[in-house]
């Protein structure tokens, strides 16, 4: 039987670069497939895997690539992956790259365009919730499915300590969640979509312009800053995911990793939910 095509690669190679130039950071998402063509026909014909290039080799030569270049957009991204494989390796004849991009919006705080506070693009869906009786009414507006990232001044440290912790310390890491917030009203504020909106603005004020210790610091700060905003809101609620931004350990290729490049990761992920209230 005649094997008529053949190719293979590496699939959702999650990759996310970060150009830093001091406060100043600029955030590349990609979800990558590799394709690879070429002399690899005995590994489905003879059992021989001698000119086969794992696909763990794959992904590491995509996360190299993106170590060496931090500021390509994703066009020039690609040519250079591509490129490198058809370098390196004399059996590859094509090269298919295919990439998805996270698009990450610069957020604007103050006026000012921020430095390292970025909402996604396309972001989230508006919530209403109305519960009604005899006896009147309660209604609760919120946010679902918001997904926001700031990539400094987040840590975690000086969590409990047990014989099953791996995780290490840190003081500077990136901090994305996506954010499902419900806030609960006690009066009618003057204009709905402007008090959601004032809403809205504190939570990425108080995320973006403050260190986080945590993301339940964060998350307590964010809702008192709210409720201190809005007389009208009663109580706010939160269920804040983290968005895993997981450094890669660049060292088997003689190079370094000074918060760069990150394996981008929603799963498993942390689950952190509260309410805040007034008391």
């Amino acid at each position: 039987m005649p094997l008529t095509s053949s190719t293979y690669g590496k699939g959702r190679v999650r990759v996310m670069r970060l150009a830093r130039d001091g406060e100043h950071h600029t955030p590349r998402e990609l979800s990558l497939s590799v394709m690879l063509t070429g002399g690899f026909d005995a590994a489905w014909t003879s059992a021989d895997n001698r000119a086969c290039i794992a696909t763990d080799t794959v992904k590491n030569i995509v996360n190299v690539v993106a170590a060496r270049n931090l500021d390509l957009d994703k066009e020039a991204f690609t040519e250079a992956v591509s490129a490198l494989f058809l370098e390196t390796y004399p059996q590859v004849t094509a090269v298919v790259v295919e990439g998805l991009e996270t698009r990450w919006l610069r957020q604007v705080i103050g006026g000012e365009p921020h430095g390292h506070t970025f909402v996604l693009d396309g972001n989230g869906f508006g919530y209403v919730r109305r519960v009604a009786d005899r006896q009147g009414s309660e209604l609760q507006s919120g946010l679902r499915g918001f997904t926001v990232m700031k990539t400094t001044r987040s840590g975690w440290s000086d969590f409990f300590a047990d014989p099953f912790r791996t995780l290490a310390d840190t003081d500077d890491r990136i901090a994305a969640t996506i954010m499902d917030a419900t806030w609960t009203w006690r009066a009618v504020p003057a204009d709905y979509t402007a008090a959601n909106a004032a809403v809205l603005d504190t939570l990425i004020t108080v995320f973006g312009t403050t260190y986080s210790h945590s993301v339940q610091d964060s998350m307590y700060r964010m809702g008192e800053a709210v409720l201190a905003a809005l007389p009208e809101i009663a109580e706010i609620s939160f269920a804040m995911p983290n968005k895993h931004y997981i450094p890669i350990n660049l060292a088997p290729f003689g190079l370094t990793n000074p918060g760069t490049v990150f394996l981008p990761t929603d799963e498993p992920h942390g689950q952190i939910e509260a309410v805040i209230g007034r008391g």
